[in-house]
């Protein structure tokens, strides 16, 4: 078996995802379909302290772009520029292309009887609730939850509880419709989802496509070997939110298939598998400050085993529990992840605040400071934020 460095299994993880090239002296719609071509997907969250999480990789990888552009490559349809990517539960929420919509049917029929305990509970009190919201959608056209609600005169006062998370009948079902695929996401207003028929959304030739369950897990575990690089299975598994019965003899075939080569790498403790069109650099060169859900880090265990880096959100931990922050940037520099900074954009005022910046052992020096200077005044220059505030925890923090 073919023997790989650590740091060479690295070099290839982070060519897999986009890095180490030039960025686009002018990026638009192709630098950022360019871009999903190597992360396959965007994953989506609701928390917008900085900016969204689905805007941030693309940003981390080709520099400064519109992001109208890749709203509208998500949620705006015309026969001159179609539709190119939709929402679907792949890492968790996420915006994958359209014509990988098809690869997850077997999740949408294993959600037929209610994804969640609250959706099944709906469904046995008001059981053609799910009718009624198809209904209404069907001859409204995409509407956000709220508005379906308003339709069948169901928005009744409900309490609220501390994290918002008392949804509502018709939100709980119109998000069931949406997990079994029979609503899909027309369009975001505000970051709500509104959701139309998927016949509206999903052009007819791929929504026609029938695809077998297992040629959808090898096809999956496939995406996720190009995306990787090089992986071990619980990271191709965790790609697409898999499972391991799904994902090993998905791998087995992609080995047989010669698309996937077993190899071991120094000090990784599992095995790994190299996509053999994957490219490994004698050198990765450049900086980028990486959300908390980017596809380079959002599996923590292959983070901490590539990089020598122990990452965790703070977002649900109480304040004075933070080590070190409420949403922390790592801080990616030539190849290693060299430290983190805590990040806040204040956009009334104008400003991009750094609560802490710190850094990884040996790596406080005046050079990494320099380098994520200019990476802070990069992210603020694209989020249109004219000062950056230094704040004083961390090592990194004196040196800015």
């Amino acid at each position: 078996m073919r023997r790989m460095s650590a740091a060479a299994a690295r070099r290839t993880a982070l060519a897999a995802q986009g890095f180490g090239r030039r960025k686009p002296a002018v990026t638009n719609r192709r630098s950022i379909l360019d871009a999903l071509g190597r992360t396959q997907l965007l994953q989506l969250d609701s928390v917008s302290a900085v900016v969204r999480a689905h805007y941030a990789p693309v940003f981390a990888r080709i520099g400064a772009y519109d992001r109208d552009l890749l709203d509208e490559t998500a949620w705006s349809h015309s026969a001159r520029r179609p539709r190119r990517l939709v929402e679907y539960w792949a890492h968790e929420a996420a915006l994958l292309p359209v014509e990988d919509w098809p690869l997850m049917r077997w999740r949408m029929a294993k959600y037929r009887d209610g994804r969640w305990q609250a959706a099944k509970r709906v469904l046995e009190h008001s059981p053609t609730l799910g009718k009624d919201i198809l209904e209404v959608i069907r001859a409204s056209g995409p509407l956000p939850a709220g508005a379906v609600e308003r339709h069948l005169e169901l928005d009744k006062p409900r309490s609220k509880d501390h994290w918002g998370w008392n949804l509502s009948d018709t939100k709980i079902i119109c998000e069931q419709l949406f997990a079994t695929g029979e609503l899909s996401v027309d369009k975001r207003v505000g970051f709500a989802r509104h959701y139309d028929l998927t016949e509206r959304v999903i052009p007819p030739e791929v929504l026609a496509r029938e695809v077998a369950d297992a040629d959808a897990y090898r096809e999956l575990v496939r995406r996720a070997a190009t995306a990787l690089g090089i992986a071990t299975e619980p990271d191709l598994r965790d790609y697409y939110r898999m499972q391991r019965v799904q994902t090993e003899p998905a791998i087995a075939e992609l080995v047989a298939l010669g698309e996937l080569e077993p190899v071991e790498v120094t000090g990784w403790d599992k095995p790994a598998y190299l996509h053999t069109a994957a490219k490994t650099p004698r050198t990765i060169e450049g900086a980028a400050l990486l959300c908390p859900f980017d596809p380079l880090i959002f599996f923590r265990p292959r983070t901490e085993r590539i990089f020598d880096f122990h990452y965790r959100i703070e977002i649900y931990t109480p304040e004075h529990k933070r080590v070190h922050g409420y949403y922390v940037f790592p801080f990616l520099l030539d190849g290693a992840l060299v430290g983190r900074v805590d990040l806040r954009a204040e956009r009334a005022s104008g400003r991009l605040l750094v609560p802490g910046a710190f850094a990884e052992p040996g790596r406080a020096t005046p050079e990494t400071a320099a380098a994520l200077r200019g990476a802070l005044r990069e992210m603020a220059d694209w989020l249109e934020l004219d000062e950056i505030v230094i704040g004083a925890k961390g090592d990194l923090a004196p040196l800015l």
